[in-house]
């Protein structure tokens, strides 16, 4: 007999809704209402004959078979993306303007954005910084590379990374002026801030030091703080993104292992009336399959640079 296939854009939003988590990200990835998901979804049920979602309260979660199906959904359309990689890239051109934070064009995206060069030569591709970190209100700009809470109403969000904050300095630095074996020996030293104080206070706050005031000097620019304390000139509040490659090179280490979250996270955030542009679309697929490798690959892994206290 025959068999009958499912259609593909239920697998799609199987797939979307795995990786993402919930349906209104699937939703917004793909462009479509979160009923328009919940639909097609239902309408693979209906075919598989079995529920691969639990729907409880406003969530949803993937159904014990439904993991395994997904599993394998993602597995085949990974083989139909790799299919498409021997496409002639060539063809996509024109000019595409990012707009990035300074750490993470100057920390992170500086070590990778060569490779998108080289795999898309006729985009001409332009890179441009902006203080103010969650700013999308430059309309020359195709896509922004954000720092914030996600509230970008109207512009198709693609969360990049969550923050994870702690303690960071220069590994001479665990040598003198008694070490750092205690949270409250961060105090030995001139304290790092970037831009406010109170990363610090609230990271002492966790690890039972209570400070009126955390002391140390104030920056307005993350480099700046990371050369300082690569200078070994006191400890900053690094992060689990712009800080990789220093701590990947040995030149800053973590003295100790408890974190903070961020107030924010990294997005990437389109305008939906350019999110069908090829160079684009382009980009974002590239931006999203590095930090996947990069997860999936371990390649600089934060938590394996920490030394436990």
């Amino acid at each position: 007999m025959k068999r009958k296939l499912p259609q593909i854009e239920g697998l799609v939003a199987l797939e979307a809704v795995s990786r993402l988590g919930t349906v209104w990200q699937a939703a917004d990835e793909l462009g479509i209402t979160r009923s328009a998901v919940s639909h097609r979804i239902a309408l693979l049920e209906e075919r598989l004959g079995y529920e691969v979602l639990e729907r409880s309260g406003r969530g949803v979660s993937l159904t014990r078979r439904g993991k395994r199906y997904a599993n394998g959904v993602c597995k085949a359309l990974g083989l139909l993306v790799d299919a498409d990689d021997d496409t002639d890239r060539t063809a996509i051109d024109g000019t595409l303007r990012i707009s990035s934070t300074p750490g993470f064009a100057s920390l992170w995206l500086c070590d990778y954005i060569v490779q998108f060069h080289e795999e898309y030569p006729n985009v001409e591709l332009e890179i441009v910084t902006d203080p103010a970190l969650d700013d999308v209100s430059d309309t020359s700009v195709d896509a922004f590379i954000t720092y914030g809470d996600g509230n970008w109403p109207n512009f198709l969000l693609k969360k990049l990374y969550d923050v994870e904050n702690l303690p960071l300095c220069s590994p001479k630095l665990l040598s003198t002026r008694g070490g750092l074996e205690r949270p409250a020996d961060v105090l030995r030293f001139p304290l790092l801030h970037l831009t406010r104080r109170d990363e610090w206070s609230r990271w002492l706050a966790a690890n039972g030091v209570e400070v009126d005031h955390a002391p140390g000097i104030l920056f307005s620019d993350i480099m700046v703080v990371q050369a300082v304390a690569i200078a070994g000139q006191g400890v900053m509040m690094g992060n689990n993104v712009t800080c990789t490659g220093a701590l990947s090179a040995g030149v800053l280490v973590c003295p100790f292992s408890s974190t903070i979250s961020g107030d924010g996270s990294y997005y990437l955030v389109i305008d939906r009336r350019k999110q069908q542009r090829p160079a684009v679309q382009a980009f974002s697929t590239w931006l999203l399959g590095l930090i996947e490798q990069l997860r999936q690959g371990d390649s600089r892994a934060f938590a394996s640079e920490r030394r436990h206290s």
